[in-house]
């Protein structure tokens, strides 16, 4: 039988060490010793025992078992011999744990909440693509373009969609989440609200009071963030929904307004549009205002050929719900809904921290500031994700995770943000790449750019669906690509080939002289990178 070697975290006299022990042995094929003065427990198992099997017999007893080599041979890999404390269980907080043991450290992750997985695979990103998509079905069923094809509206069963939805969302937290925790020896799992007590010792509360006293050698905080509530008056009595509340709900209001109109507020917005419900937007400014332009004016008129009322330059000054009705006060009208969705941003998880008591420094919006090494003011505590000062995108926070891991433990890895895609997934979907003309003008670069309508592009007009543009912007200095911004369907699939144009520092002749598949959407890019240097309407419909 293999011999296994265990520090035990949590025990306080002999008689735990006993319990320790009567723990491990009731697990059948096992064999255990546990020392208290030590620390340590020597097991011997059969071959088919995992070692999760065993750590979970310690942790259902209130202890912690982290395996150790039994030779206690060195290794050459950075993170031996050193404990990292992952505060979080969503992207970053997981790609975090995943890069410290593959460097061979020992991970202690805690999670407050009942639910692991963060926002992303719970209820953000994979129930509202869900929602999403079903929603399109339904437009596609109501409103195509093509003639010969009949059109109805179909009969939404929300009840049944929410079902599937939430189906697919537990399978792959299962899948992605809570099956890495099972295989992982090496991650040990708490449930509690971590507290920094100084820059070595986090103090967490499980919900039955309890505190468990958490020692590591660094600690990367990745512990997302939640939707605003906006100091609206009277909003805080309502029963408005949040951002999740919107994506589970079974009912398909007849009238729902949306006040927000960034990322979160548009996809859902259009989502429940086309599964039957009149929406209206209350803009503070206009759509997508933190875009260029064009992608804002361009999606409110797709939006409001759709039958959404989007109403610019709008603040709520009143609300209030009463017999199942919201009363909105806007600046010259009263309306009326009986639902109400309010998505104006996602600030940081971090109150419960205190983070100033170690001198953690935060930004002027509450979030946690980070250098390139994802490193905060304290040296040996990290963060990443949407709790920090860097975009608020999964597939960020997962890099930005395993670079926090990693640097801690003595790598020397950064993100480069430079090329860094977006995507909003509403129809036409919105993406963008770099930067916007505005944005380079305040870094003082001069730019040239050219937009490019989808008329233009021969797969749109294959689709019937010529509604949207792609715009790049070039560095008149060096002639590269520095961004991209695209309204188009499928914008998100081509998307990245700007994102590895402006990686790989090319030009827009060098991109204008790339092969591209036709008959595709992304063809649209080198089309419109050749609109730099000829007029496209004089080629014929595949000229290189």
């Amino acid at each position: 039988m293999p011999d296994l070697k265990l520090r035990v975290e949590g025990m306080s006299c002999e008689g735990c060490a006993t319990t320790a022990a009567a723990a491990l042995n009731a697990l059948e094929g096992v064999e255990a010793d546990v020392s208290y003065a030590e620390k340590i427990a020597r097991v011997q198992t059969h071959a088919d025992v995992p070692v999760r099997r065993v750590t979970r017999a310690l942790e259902r007893h209130g202890y912690e078992g982290v395996l150790l080599d039994p030779e206690d041979k060195p290794s050459s890999r950075r993170g031996d011999g050193k404990h990292l404390a992952v505060i979080g269980s969503g992207s970053a907080a997981f790609a975090a744990a995943i890069k410290a043991v593959e460097e061979g450290a020992d991970v202690t992750m805690i999670e407050r909440s009942e639910i692991i997985g963060g926002t992303c695979v719970n209820v953000g990103c994979v129930p509202s693509k869900i929602m999403i998509r079903s929603a399109q079905m339904a437009r596609y069923q109501a409103a195509h373009p093509f003639d010969g094809l009949s059109r109805q509206t179909p009969a939404v069963d929300r009840t049944s969609l929410v079902a599937q939805q939430r189906a697919r969302v537990e399978e792959l937290r299962q899948s992605k989440y809570q099956s890495i925790l099972d295989s992982h020896d090496r991650i040990r799992f708490l449930r509690g609200t971590a507290r920094f007590v100084d820059a070595s010792t986090l103090s967490v509360i499980d919900r039955k009071g309890n505190v468990k006293k958490v020692a590591a050698d660094f600690f990367i905080v990745a512990t997302g963030s939640s939707p605003l509530v906006p100091d609206i008056p009277g909003l805080r009595e309502t029963p408005f929904w949040d951002s999740t509340a919107a994506l589970f709900a079974e009912q398909v209001p007849d009238h729902l307004v949306v006040i927000g109109s960034s990322v979160v507020a548009v996809e859902i917005a259009q989502a429940w549009r086309r599964l039957g419900a009149r929406v209206t937007i209350l803009a503070l400014h206009r759509l997508l205002s933190q875009e260029d332009p064009l992608l804002g004016e361009g999606l409110k008129a797709a939006f409001e050929a759709e039958g959404i009322r989007v109403l610019d330059n709008t603040v709520a000054d009143h609300v209030s719900h009463e017999e199942g009705h919201f009363n909105i006060s806007v600046q010259h009208e009263a309306i009326s809904a009986d639902a109400l969705l309010v998505a104006t941003g996602r600030p940081a998880n971090i109150a419960d921290l205190d983070l100033d008591k170690v001198g953690i420094t935060t930004t002027p919006d509450g979030k946690i500031a980070v250098n390139a090494d994802q490193q905060t003011t304290v040296p040996n505590i990290y963060a990443a994700g949407d709790c920090t000062d860097t975009p608020q995108f999964v597939y960020v926070a997962a890099a930005a995770g395993t670079r926090a891991a990693e640097n801690a433990l003595g790598g020397n890895r950064q993100l480069d943000l430079r090329a860094m895609p977006a995507v909003i997934f509403t129809e036409p979907q919105v993406a963008t790449v770099g930067m916007s003309e505005a944005e380079a003008a305040t870094a003082g670069i001069t730019t040239e750019s050219r937009t490019l309508d989808l008329e233009n592009v021969p797969r749109a007009l294959a689709n019937f669906d010529a509604h949207g543009f792609v715009k790049l912007v070039v560095d008149v200095r060096t002639d590269q690509l520095i961004g991209a911004q695209i309204l188009a369907p499928n914008a998100g699939e081509m998307i990245q080939a700007a994102a590895l144009a402006i990686h790989n520092r090319m030009t827009i002749d060098q991109l204008a002289d790339q092969l591209f598949p036709y008959l595709t959407m992304v063809e649209g890019i080198k089309l419109c990178a050749q609109t730099f240097f000829k007029d496209v309407k004089q080629l014929s419909c595949c000229a290189g």
